[in-house]
């Protein structure tokens, strides 16, 4: 499935930072910890070759695991778009993903049955990338495939390709300007750059050019791009330099470069003066954006506004959050970021207003903040944790070798707009040098004017006008450069896709074992790929605990732990923590809570000791609380205000009825009431009975060894006592299905998208057919060419994606399928959505072998690459805690899926009752009510985003 990037690329130190972020007592005396080791060096390594054609190829050998990151870029994205053609790089980005000249099917299909891992690709204003991660063995099937639809795809583009993608990518924008705030990015674009600037349009373009795009221009347009001389490929992981000569000629070396296409000039748009916008949408508050055309990417003015927005609103201790979120309270949220672009980037702050808060009175904090910072420069204290914060996020983001923001995408980006694969290493210098000074003299240079002010209100949200289709100019091709060359093919494409015959081995960590003093198990798996330690201390409890207590209890109080501790306040706790480079984090799930740390490994000691403070000692500063609870409840009205939100929180209590422990809002935040009503009382007496030693579990996993981790636990923990017998575990029982199906309709007035979810209860995560199940639901609707997407999405492409999943938790679980669609295709598309259920659950249309097997394939052929990262470690063994599941457990659920028959899946299948579903449906009910009703799928009921019955519904 691919993604259009609604923001420019962010570069590359910036994005893989960011990438490995979104991965997941008594006083403790600092002056004894240890001293720290020294720093770690961090780099990716890289060697580079051309091919005759101009393909340029960058390799990357970490052999950590058997797996190889196939990453390719085309150099076009929608800012090469002219007049009339808006779109078309990321109409093509889909294109690309259906049959080639060779391949008749799906591109995802093989992969799937190869078992790769971190599979899609993107399209932004400056670029197109696919990427996937396969076994060392599937690496020929991969080259292949990208080969394929870069020298032979032409053949297979005829018109019912063009017309599906087109519904699909349609569905998308849809999509996209059906959630709050989602008509953001095309105004934003139209405001900051002029008619004819190429930044000037959205990445998904305008419906009107698509619906105008005729075979013959989408041809042209693919013939212009993507040849080898426009694109660079990146090969990671388990491969050499040798090997990849040896294999890209051979698959890529026979394709004709195409013409050299000119890139548009550097055009920063800078602007002289303020101007400003107001856009009134369908959100639960106000939203301010405040955005600036800034330096593009590859300068070092841009490096140092990255440096500038983290002392500004980049961190927990930024001066933004100190002043507008912990002093004046004035927001619920705020934050500043810098990303690139090639013709030129963005600065930008972004302000979610407290309620009962003026914006201007925000717009004139936000003004003071930073004209003092540019004015002054910022301290040699913030400027040092801005440097450690890149760099130790950067060291968490190498350990990634493909995917979004991993090793192969900041080569592939260094290569594609520096030509110089290695481009993260002058930006990290660049960075590293920085000075007080510098970050002060880059903000008066480019932020002191020339902002541009959106501020995004309550009210009716209104359809963003098409811009009316215009006759593109002739779009004549240059003649291909003489100097280009290519080889007589080596492949005999009329064999098909190549198919391994072996497949590596799964080598899942072994688990090394101790006990605490303080009666925690420790579990260690050790990863020394990179120098960084991981763990996270696994409670029982979780939203189920909520019962007899206010809701939202858990997820506040875990969420709390980290808003000071011992004697650090809230800022003064998150300086130390940014000082170090640690990440420290809490929260909670359906059955149990947990506290997060990943540490550098030079800093392990001093940030276990903040560790230790977060979990034993929280302050819970009635301050503190009461800044959270407005922040928490704000939350609570934008998950409302979604729509895949508000179903989530209406479904599960529909499903288990009142009075069970799971009978809440899935995000388990609670609700206004509930959250308003906490006190400090009740955060003290949930994190006495359920954030205790006993009855706990530390996982660790990274670079470290039990003989080096117990020591340094037992100084922090081991002296941990609880307060107190331990409470007992909610009793999660099990409950009677409906008697018969329910329709549950919320309105969403204006939507474009209906919202539709179908639900019911299946048997626990630790239920001994659980394995089986998964399956059969995969088979239904769990990967991307399971039968509901192949369906709504590439059949009738009324969807962006149908898919089914199942929630895990100790108890009964819900299983739940989930498609947004075209407003005007809600009652189609339910009827298609009753329709397979049904016929697949009663074994109508039972799971064939074919995709049994190739379930099973996915899942068996992806283990190697979906244990690549610690962080996924750790994910599966807190979950064998959680779920009482062996050491052994991922070789055990491998042999039990190899081992599974088409007829024991057929008969799980039967687990799903097609006549006892529950149905919640989200969109304009003056659009799709009355033709839901006409359906009959069961007693039709509308409620609001509580789940309270709405009047006359």
């Amino acid at each position: 499935m691919s993604t259009p990037q609604t923001l420019p690329r962010r570069g590359a130190i910036l994005a893989i930072a960011l990438a490995a972020a979104l991965g997941v007592a008594a006083p403790l005396a600092w002056a004894e910890s240890p001293p720290r080791a020294p720093q770690a060096a961090v780099d990716i390594a890289y060697e580079q070759f051309t091919l005759p054609n101009g393909l340029r190829v960058v390799v990357h050998t970490d052999r950590k695991a058997p797996i190889v990151a196939v990453n390719l870029w085309y150099h076009v994205g929608s800012k090469d778009e002219p007049a009339g053609r808006t779109g078309f790089a990321h109409l093509f980005e889909h294109l690309m993903f259906q049959k080639t000249e060779h391949h008749d099917g799906e591109f995802f299909a093989p992969f799937e049955l190869v078992g790769a891992t971190d599979m899609n690709g993107t399209t932004n204003s400056d670029r197109t990338n696919y990427f996937q991660n396969v076994p060392t063995t599937a690496l020929d099937m991969a080259l292949w495939m990208e080969s394929d639809r870069m020298g032979h795809l032409l053949g297979a583009v005829d018109q019912a390709a063009l017309d599906e993608q087109r519904g699909v990518v349609q569905n998308e924008k849809r999509q996209g300007q059906n959630q709050p705030y989602g008509q953001v990015w095309e105004v934003l674009g139209k405001s900051l750059y002029s008619q004819g600037h190429p930044y000037h349009h959205s990445v998904i373009g305008s419906m009107n050019d698509l619906d105008a795009a005729t075979l013959e221009d989408v041809q042209q347009w693919f013939r212009a791009w993507y040849g080898p001389n426009n694109a660079v490929l990146v090969l990671a992981g388990d491969i050499d330099v040798a090997t990849a000569k040896d294999k890209v000629a051979r698959y890529f070396g026979h394709i004709p470069a195409g013409p050299s296409m000119a890139q548009p000039q550097v055009d920063v748009a800078r602007r002289t003066a303020t101007t400003r916008d107001t856009l009134e949408d369908k959100v639960p508050q106000t939203r301010i954006y405040r955005v600036w055309n800034v330096a593009e990417t590859g300068s070092e003015d841009l490096e140092r506004l990255q440096v500038l927005a983290h002392v500004l609103g980049g961190a927990r201790t930024s001066r933004l959050d100190r002043r507008l979120l912990h002093t004046d309270r004035l927001v619920d949220s705020i934050s500043a970021m810098a990303w690139g672009g090639q013709l030129g980037s963005r600065f930008m702050i972004m302000a979610n207003v407290r309620d009962g808060v003026e914006a201007a009175q925000v717009e004139a904090a936000i003004d003071e903040e930073l004209m003092r910072l540019i004015a002054e420069g910022p301290d040699a204290g913030e400027v040092e944790r801005a440097k450690t914060a890149v760099r130790a996020g950067f060291i968490r983001g190498i350990e990634r070798i493909g995917g979004f923001g991993g090793k192969a995408d900041a080569l592939a980006e260094c290569t594609v707009y520096e030509q110089d694969p290695g481009c993260f290493r002058r930006s990290l210098d660049t960075i590293a040098a920085t000075t007080p000074e510098q970050v002060a003299a880059v903000g008066r240079t480019w932020l002191a004017a020339g902002d541009h002010v959106l501020t995004v209100v309550p009210g009716e949200r209104r359809e963003i006008p098409e811009e009316p289709a215009v006759t593109p100019a002739p779009f004549e091709l240059p003649a291909v450069d003489p100097k280009f060359t290519h080889a007589q093919p080596q492949v005999d494409r009329s064999q098909g896709v190549p198919v391994p015959e072996s497949f590596p081995e799964l080598a899942f960590p072994a688990l090394e074992r101790a006990r605490l003093g303080n009666g925690t198990q420790v579990i260690l798996a050790r990863r020394s790929d990179i120098p960084v330690v991981q763990m996270s201390y696994e409670f029982p409890g979780g939203y189920a605990a909520d019962q007899g207590r206010r809701l939202g209890t858990s997820g506040f109080t875990m969420g709390m732990l980290d808003e000071g501790a011992g004697e650090l306040r809230a800022l003064e706790f998150a300086e130390r923590a940014e000082a170090l480079g640690a990440v420290l984090s809490s929260g909670a799930s359906l059955d149990g809570g947990n506290a997060y740390l990943s540490a550098l490994k030079e800093n392990l000691d001093p940030s276990l000791a903040l560790y230790a403070q977060m979990i034993r000692a929280p302050r819970f500063d009635q301050s503190e609380i009461d800044r959270v609870k407005a922040t928490w409840i704000a939350g609570i009205r934008q998950e409302k205000a979604r729509p895949n939100g508000a179903a989530l929180r209406v479904l599960p209590p529909l499903l288990y009825g009142e009075g069970h422990p799971y009978a809440i809002p899935l995000s388990g935040s609670g609700t206004e009431a509930s959250v308003a009503a906490l006190s400090r009382d009740d955060l003290v007496a949930f994190h006495r009975d359920w954030v205790r030693p006993d009855n706990a579990t530390l996982v660790v996993v990274g670079d470290t060894t039990l003989a080096e981790i117990v020591p340094a636990l037992e100084r922090h923990f081991g002296d941990w006592r609880g307060t107190g017998p331990a409470p007992e575990l909610p009793a999660v029982d099990a409950v009677a299905r409906p008697a018969s199906p329910r329709v549950f309709l919320i309105d969403q007035p204006g939507a474009v998208q209906a919202n539709i979810f179908v639900g019911q209860l299946v048997p626990s995560s630790k239920d001994d057919g659980a394995t089986r199940f998964g399956i059969a639901n995969s088979v239904l609707g769990g990967t991307f060419t399971s039968r509901l997407n192949m369906n709504l999405r590439e059949d009738k492409h009324w969807s962006y994606g149908a898919f089914t999943t199942t929630v895990g938790a100790v108890g009964p679980r819900p299983w739940i399928a989930l498609a947004p669609v075209q407003i005007d295709r809600t009652a189609d598309a339910l009827a298609e959505l009753r329709r397979e259920i049904s016929e697949y659950a009663s074994g109508e249309t039972p799971a064939t072998d074919d995709e049994v097997a190739k379930i099973q394939a996915t899942e068996i052929r992806g283990l190697p690459g979906s244990y690549e990262t610690a962080s996924s470690v750790l994910s599966e063994i807190a979950a064998m805690v959680r779920y009482g599941r062996p050491d052994d457990y991922v070789e055990q659920r491998r042999a039990e899926i190899e081992a599974l028959t088409p007829a024991q899946v057929r008969e799980s299948a039967a687990t799903i009752d097609p006549e006892r579903l529950t149905w919640v449906i989200v969109g304009d009910l003056s659009k799709i009510e009355v033709p839901v009703r006409a359906l009959e799928l069961g007693e039709v009921s509308v409620v609001d985003a509580d789940g309270n019955p709405v009047t006359g519904g």
